[in-house]
């Protein structure tokens, strides 16, 4: 392209040169004939070094042109093989929990489905449940300054939480396997090197739609962490609760052996509170 406006550029000036220098003119016996004019060779040199100028701008805008088509052919040309970005899709594997005497009476469903019912039943199946005689001594003691409605506080924490923590589990491998059609065809969108899937705007709606299921893994696993810091929490209660009671034990034996010494050989009654 380049020799060839070049070769047009020195066609033109050639034609200018003589057009220009060579003008027809009447001489003797008013026969024409060419002569030369001086100041006709003066103007056309001006005009020659404008348009010379002219085209090395015309051929510079020209190349910038050409380089600029070159860049955005680049940028917007689809790659052909996007195999070596392929990765697995892996399901997440269900549980199967044996259930000889009903004793896990629907956790195998509220480990693999999205159902609430279905974790509050498992969770009522599986957990001890407290006897009359409990409930019955636990209505005379104090708040705070029991150990036993510690322990009841932090049961009852725990059937709050865990019922809960089972549906998000539950939830989480439905949904996860439940995308994994969607998964697969998103990535074969992705990876595929035709013209129909490589336009800009189809490239556009690959990477909202890969962002609309980034955003739903990272609010199920939102909600896992949630469960993991609800149990955390019921666990640090009953460590703190049986730190609380080993220090109340300690307190109350050395005020036991304050008030009634061990070496007392005198003493005639009986010692119905102590603890070894």
């Amino acid at each position: 392209m380049k020799a060839a406006f070049t070769k047009h550029r020195k066609w033109i000036i050639t034609s200018a040169l003589i057009l220009g220098v060579a003008t027809p003119s009447y001489a003797i016996f008013g026969l024409p004939e060419i002569v030369f004019d001086p100041t006709a060779y003066g103007t056309l040199g001006a005009q020659l070094s404008n348009m010379v100028k002219m085209l090395t701008t015309a051929q510079s805008q020209l190349q910038t042109a050409t380089s600029e088509y070159n860049t955005v052919k680049s940028n917007v040309q689809q790659f052909s093989v996007k195999t070596i970005w392929q990765t697995e899709l892996n399901k997440i594997k269900s549980v199967s929990v044996p259930n000889t005497y009903g004793e896990t009476n629907g956790l195998t469903n509220a480990l693999n489905l999205n159902s609430q019912s279905a974790a509050a039943m498992a969770w009522t199946n599986t957990k001890l449940g407290l006897t009359p005689e409990s409930s019955t001594t636990l209505t005379n003691q104090t708040v705070g300054q029991s150990g036993n409605l510690s322990e009841l506080a932090m049961i009852e924490a725990s059937d709050a939480a865990s019922p809960d923590c089972l549906n998000a589990v539950g939830s989480y491998r439905q949904s996860r396997n439940d995308s994994v059609t969607a998964e697969a065809s998103l990535q074969a969108a992705q990876l595929d090197g035709s013209a129909s899937t490589n336009s800009e705007v189809e490239q556009l709606n690959l990477l909202n739609v890969s962002q609309a299921q980034q955003l739903n893994e990272q609010q199920a696993q939102g909600a896992l962490h949630t469960c993991l810091a609800q149990q955390m929490t019921i666990q640090n209660m009953q460590q703190r609760n049986a730190a609380a009671a080993d220090l109340n034990t300690w307190g109350f034996v050395q005020a036991q052996r304050t008030t009634n010494p061990s070496l007392n050989v005198s003493d005639t009654g009986t010692w119905t509170t102590y603890l070894p």
